[in-house]
This record gives C-alpha cells, structure tokens and sequence, in this order.
C-alpha cells in the first residue's frame, strides 16, 4: 500500500528545469532511497514534498490526501517530518529542548494561554516532555538531555536533528543526507538507526550520497538525472543497470 504517491510532478526555475514529470510511490512501511548526481532534483523534490516549494505541474498524495500546494505547516500536521542536509538545531538550547520543539506540533494549547500559564498548558508541557523523553531514549542519547546542543559532536547533532522530526510521530520521515559529514563507524550507526525506525512502522524517504548506506537500508531506489527519474527499483537491479552506472555510479565504479 502506497503513503505516498507522485504522479507527473515538474518544477522550473527561469530557464532551469529542476523536475520534470516524475512519478513515484512510496510503499508504507518501506524504506526508499532518492539518489542521483549534484543538480539531479533531489533537495528541489524533497521540497516540493514537504510544501516548501509548490510543483508547477502533478499531483502529491500523501495518506489518501492531496497535499501539493499546502504549506509546510500543514503537510507536518498531516504525518510527515523532514530533517535538512545542513543542521538545523537551537544551539543554545539543551538537547530535550530541541527535541520538545519537534513534539510542539501536537500542542492544543495557544499563545495566550501559554503566556498566562494556565493549568491545563503545564500538564501538556509535562506529556511534551515525558514523550521527548522516550524519543531520547529510543536514539540512546538521553545522557546528554540536559546539554546544550551546541556541546554535542557533530554525528551527535545530527541524531538529535533526527530526533527532533520523530517527535512530531511522523507517518512518513524525509531525511535530507543524514550522513552527510559522518565518519564511516557513524554512518554504519545512522544505518541501524534508520532501519530501527523503519522496523517502528515509521516509513522513510531518504536522499543520501553515501552509496553503501543506500543499498544496505533500502528497499527501493528512485534514481534522477537532470531532474528526470531514469530508474525505480529494489538495491540489486539498481547496481546492475547501465544507465544508472552511466550517468550516476560510472563506469569505473560500477
């Protein structure tokens, strides 16, 4: 069963064709990696997705519901979080704090009655931060709750940027190169960590560089080449195809 589903979606900038008419589903449950050279779509996809940027052209279903030209707001109120290639976190608050931002997306409780502090706006704040709590406990950072996010190291940062977008219990989890920057015993930890929370029931999207993480995580991969898909399949068929291996893995590579 499809949560998400792209059917001939395009986006130009001026005179630049960015996308153009792709279509893809993603199966719930599943993860599925997005590869493909620098300039091939990929982030400009991933936007179009989250309601960051809206497609010129096509339709976006996600969870029975067209959500293309919606704003980012509103595509996160319906199940689905995003992390960025670069760090995004509040360095100067601590690590829960971080993490309770991403929860925030679930609060009834307004801006006025957070300002006067009503009763019922601290008991949520409590739930807020017991759940926050858990999410850190299930990425085995909870020692480091109370430390400013800035204090962390670099791989640390970016599972608690991770974090941050599993806090909102998303249906569906767009991650942006989430091993962008990681050594390679981080990154094998950052493929553990992605099956982990694939094995949840959370399902994943993934754009990433990092051809071993790829094929050892996904279930299946979309490849894009100068904004058009040229291949969407399961890891083996995609190592073997010669037009991936022509214009993205090359052919000594390959």
């Amino acid at each position: 069963m499809s949560l998400l589903s792209l059917e001939g979606i395009s986006k130009r900038f001026g005179g630049l064709q960015a996308v153009s008419d792709v279509s893809f589903s993603v199966d719930q449950g599943s993860i599925k990696a997005l590869i493909g050279p620098n300039g091939a779509g990929k982030t400009t996809l991933f936007n179009l997705i989250s309601g960051v940027l809206p497609p010129d052209s096509g339709t976006i279903t996600f969870n029975g519901t067209k959500v293309q030209g919606l704003m980012p707001h509103q595509v996160a109120s319906r199940g689905m979080a995003r992390t960025f290639q670069h760090i995004r976190l509040f360095p100067k608050m601590t690590v829960l704090e971080n993490i309770m931002i991403g929860r925030h997306i679930h609060s009834k409780a307004g801006f006025v009655a957070g300002m006067l502090s009503l009763p019922f706006t601290w008991n949520e704040e409590k739930q807020i931060r017991g759940k926050s709590l858990e999410v850190l406990n299930f990425l085995g950072i909870a020692e480091f709750a109370s430390a400013e996010a800035a204090s962390l190291a670099y791989g640390q940062q970016r599972i608690v940027e991770l974090g941050r977008a599993l806090a909102c219990e998303p249906k569906l989890l767009l991650l942006d190169e989430p091993a962008a920057g990681l050594n390679m015993r981080e990154t094998a930890e950052m493929g553990r960590l992605i099956a982990r929370i694939r094995d949840t029931g959370i399902t994943v999207l993934i754009v990433e560089h990092d051809m071993s993480l790829v094929m050892n995580i996904s279930d299946e991969i979309i490849v894009l080449s100068y904004g058009r898909k040229i291949a969407d399949d399961k890891p083996l068929a995609i190592q073997k195809n010669q037009e991936v291996i022509r214009v993205y893995l090359g052919e000594e590579d390959a």
